[in-house]
């Protein structure tokens, strides 16, 4: 058995690694186009459904293999945000629908825009910095009171986490392992049906990408789960994990680490502000995607094309700042994330993400609706 690292060197391999993950989660989501957002519009606009499978086969394999290593007791999950045993029904319901709507008027959710924004796109950097000073003030600020006055007092204790298997476990008597492993089982074997029959509307880079990004998300719980984990620290002599910002496993999440990224921009030389796992990832995506865009011959400059498109990239960064806050998560750190843990708060916040996103695109299509008339009668 390998002893653990000081906290000095856990840190640090926690902070560069983050880094590593971001760079390759960039350059596959650029070559890709990978987009939750993107996988609800253009399934419900078009009936396209490449970018919907492709989503698909990023959660069957971020779960299969979060769900090894927790098998393999690699890390300890019940530590996650996403696993505590307090459910925060509403928070996450009424955040992600906030969230849902905000990444629609903002023509992609914060990983997406690291990603645009690496290629040149000057709308995605105004949406990220209004989402990072949305996420702050939710986090700590003018919003922080109000959210949890309301939506966190709703939550319900449970015995235990509240991952699938540990709260079907409590109801039915079997094992936690056993209903995890099930409830793997069934997912896997039914996405792995759909994905073979509408296999020719995925291309083969979308193949690679998926399963690329997927493999990320166990990568990432056995680096902040295993490398820069402490069983006992040498000044508190408890057990710490080092090198992230909630002192806890981490793994794709992208809402918070941009109020974290603002935090250490803004204090650089307070000796208390430092980068953290979820800060070095976003800054990898934002360098992976421009490598990735350079060697494709993709970069371009892209900007707002009239005062009301400015509009929805300003009101969609801050609904995604408050509603990734309140909801614990973005649309990666619960649609991939979160359920890669069989967090039921995760999969609340991701029903709410749609659900948000759907009403959003119905109003755009209103909009259009009303119009393109006065357009042909101009």
């Amino acid at each position: 058995m390998n002893l653990p690292l000081s906290p000095e060197s856990a840190t640090q391999a926690v902070v560069w690694g983050g880094l590593a993950l971001g760079l390759a989660l960039g350059a596959a989501g650029q070559a890709s186009r990978f987009c939750i957002r993107g996988a609800i519009a253009d399934w419900y606009l078009f009936g396209g459904k490449g970018r919907m499978l492709s989503w698909v086969l990023v959660v069957a394999v971020a779960l299969a293999g979060t769900q090894a290593l927790i098998a393999a007791q690699v890390f300890a999950p019940e530590r996650a945000v996403a696993a505590s045993p307090r459910l925060l029904w509403a928070s996450t319901l009424v955040g992600g629908l906030m969230f849902g709507y905000g990444m629609v008027l903002a023509a992609g959710c914060p990983q997406r825009s690291l990603v645009k924004a690496g290629t040149g796109n000057l709308r995605a950097i105004v949406t990220l910095l209004v989402a990072a000073l949305g996420a702050q003030m939710t986090l700590r600020g003018v919003f922080a009171e109000a959210r949890t006055k309301t939506v966190d007092t709703l939550g319900v204790q449970l015995a235990g986490p509240q991952d699938l298997g540990s709260i079907l476990a409590g109801w039915s008597g079997l094992g936690t392992g056993t209903l995890r492993g099930a409830a793997v089982l069934l997912f896997v074997v039914v996405a792995a049906i759909w994905l073979w029959r509408q296999r020719a509307q995925m291309e083969p880079v979308q193949w690679g990408a998926s399963i690329a990004i997927g493999l990320l998300v166990p990568a990432a719980w056995w680096l902040t789960g295993q490398i820069g984990y402490l069983p006992e620290h040498p000044e508190t002599l408890e057990a710490a994990w080092m090198g992230t910002a909630s002192r806890r496993p981490e793994a794709l999440s992208f809402t918070a680490p941009l109020a974290s990224a603002a935090d250490l921009l803004t204090y650089w030389s307070d000796k208390n502000t430092v980068a953290t796992f979820g800060v070095t990832m976003a800054l990898g995506v934002l360098i992976g995607s421009h490598v990735s865009a350079r060697l494709r011959g993709e970069v371009k400059l892209e900007s707002f094309a009239n005062a009301a498109e400015l509009r929805d990239h300003l009101v969609g960064g801050l609904l995604m700042g408050v509603g990734g806050v309140t909801a614990l998560g973005c649309s990666v750190g619960n649609g991939v994330t979160g359920l890669a843990l069989l967090s039921v708060g995760a999969m609340l916040a991701v029903a709410g993400i749609v659900g948000g996103a759907l009403l959003a695109l119905r109003a755009q299509m209103r909009r259009a609706q009303r119009v393109a008339p006065k357009l042909a009668a101009a």
